[in-house]
Order: C-alpha cells, then structure tokens, then sequence
C-alpha cells in the first residue's frame, strides 16, 4: 500500500525553493558589493550570535562538515572578519570570533538578508509561520 507523499515531490519542492532563496540572497549581497557567499554569510551570522563557538559547535550548528567549516573560517580569516581564539583547557580547539570588521560587515548586510525573508514570507501571518514550522520540525523528526 503506498502512502498519499510517495507521490509528492515535497522534497524537491523544498529544495528548489531554498535554492531560489539562497540565489536571490546572493545576488542582493553581491550587488551591494558585499565580498561574501551566502555560507559565509551562514557562518558569519552564527558566530554573531554565539561569539566564542567552536568550529565543531559551528559545524554541528550549521549541519555542515568540519573540513567545510575550517575551509570557510580560513577565507573568512583571510578577509579579517573572523578571528580564531584558543579555547580555554585545550589548545587543540579554536573559538571564532567576529573582527570589528565582521561585526560592521554583519551589521551592514543583516538588513539586506532580513529584507529577502520579508520578501519570501510575503502576507503570510503568524499562523502560516506557526504551521509550517510546526510541519519542517515533524519532517525533520522523523529523521532523526
């Protein structure tokens, strides 16, 4: 018996629809001469918000590899908005921080990334964001 979503191409419809949000987003940063990738951009917003993560604890946090993430931090590292910091107790690990270069830089672009998601909700309501979260997290459950 087959089950009424084996027919439904839900997750490519997801995937094309974060395709096309991860393009416009993109193209916004680069025509605002913004030196960043939409995964930079990724990073750079998680370190803001959890200054002194570790690269593991980013990596975990993004669902990206940790040779992804080192690669990622070594460009951001480069272009002075990331500095790595020893972790305290063991000299093996790294905690990022944001430059004051990565904090003007995140404050600059954070208007053109939050003007894309108004863009992407449109006029839904609190309810339409209520329920589709409700829907990624019981898809997201079930596979873990």
């Amino acid at each position: 018996m087959t089950h009424r979503s084996d027919h439904r191409a839900y997750f490519f419809k997801i995937d094309t629809t974060i395709k096309k949000i991860r393009n416009a987003l993109q193209k916004q940063l680069i025509d605002a001469g913004f030196d960043l990738t939409v995964d930079q951009w990724v990073l750079i917003d998680h370190i803001y918000r959890e200054q002194g993560i570790s690269q593991n604890g980013l990596a975990e946090l993004t669902f990206k590899d940790p040779p992804t993430v080192t690669r990622i931090i070594d460009l951001l590292e480069k272009k002075g908005l990331v500095e790595r910091g020893l972790a305290v107790g063991d000299r093996r690990k790294f905690n990022l921080f944001l430059t004051e270069k990565g904090q003007t830089i995140y404050n600059e672009a954070f208007p053109i990334v939050a003007e894309i998601r108004r863009k992407g909700w449109g006029d839904l309501d609190e309810a339409d964001y209520q329920h589709f979260v409700r829907i990624m997290d019981s898809i997201y459950s079930n596979f873990s």
